[in-house]
């Protein structure tokens, strides 16, 4: 856990003298903004992955910068943009003036769970206080709503190492994302595979928005070694690595939220026999690694 004791803390000021203002954060295609966050505070890392999210990834960031305003913390952007080939690169530009915004370009396009990968060894490699920091896990399709942020860092300033946002209704949810829903809490139920297919204390283990403490992102990865974190699409990478940090962490803790889908111009990318065939395969590939194990 996070030491409490202020006076070890590198970045508390001297007895007596001013706090001073964050730096600029700077690399080779990034230019961050300056900003102020209480001197105890965690840095957060945003971790945004995108693929032709051009109609709503402005907006988003523009939601975050709001509710950082009124909850005063230290924060960076991550945005790995997955190849776009719509008007991403050219929305994100103006940001980089007026937010802490670093953003990745992949050369092509390989998907989440690659997008995920780049996205916690950038935030793992910019850290000073694994302990301290973590990294929050949301979508640029605006599905995540920024207003719930500060709830997540509330959780994991209370001790929690992963924090899950689960949604609670789905009632604006196209069709294909009801469905696989309902149909995914049916196949967690599968005795063959239950215990590949859920997390203790956990109800949606298929969610995109969590925050992770940086020292479980640096266990994962050191795990990994050269592989990935996590694999498969969306909802497969997302159980992967839910249950990997899991094992990892000391404490997960769960908040309850409502997605947003009617705000996104575009249909659900979500195919829900195709998504629920690789929920399954997942599952029965998990129990057979772990029979091999403890064979």
């Amino acid at each position: 856990m996070p030491s409490t004791n202020r006076c070890s803390d590198p970045r508390q000021p001297a007895p007596g003298k001013p706090r001073r203002r964050a730096t600029r954060r700077t690399d080779s295609f990034s230019v961050g903004a300056k900003f102020l966050a209480p001197p105890d505070a965690p840095v957060l890392y945003i971790c945004i992955p995108s693929h032709n999210e051009a109609p709503t990834i402005g907006l988003l960031l523009w939601r975050i910068r709001k509710v950082f305003q009124d909850y005063s913390r230290e924060y960076e952007i991550i945005v790995y943009d997955d190849a776009s080939t719509d008007e991403t690169a050219a929305v994100l530009a103006p940001y980089h003036k007026v937010l802490p915004l670093t953003v990745i370009r992949g050369e092509r396009h390989e998907g989440y769970a690659v997008a995920v990968d780049a996205l916690f060894r950038a935030a793992a490699q910019r850290t000073r206080y694994p302990r301290r920091d973590a990294a929050v896990l949301m979508q640029a399709d605006f599905t995540d709503q920024p207003e719930h942020l500060p709830e997540l860092v509330k959780r994991f300033e209370g001790g929690a190492d992963v924090v899950v946002a689960e949604s609670t209704s789905l009632r604006s949810a196209p069709a294909p994302v009801r469905h696989l829903a309902a149909w995914a809490r049916r196949a967690s139920h599968l005795w063959l595979v239950s215990a590949q297919l859920t997390v203790p204390g956990i109800a949606d283990p298929f969610g995109t928005f969590r925050l992770f403490r940086i020292t479980v992102i640096r266990d994962l990865l050191r795990s990994a070694g050269e592989a990935r974190v996590t694999s498969g699409p969306v909802r497969v990478a997302n159980l992967e690595l839910l249950r990997r940090s899991a094992a990892l962490a000391r404490r997960v803790e769960a908040i309850a939220v409502e997605p947003r889908y009617d705000i996104r111009p575009r249909p659900t990318r979500v195919q829900p026999w195709p998504d629920l065939k690789a929920i399954l395969r997942a599952g029965w590939a998990a129990r057979k690694r772990r029979a091999i194990a403890t064979a």
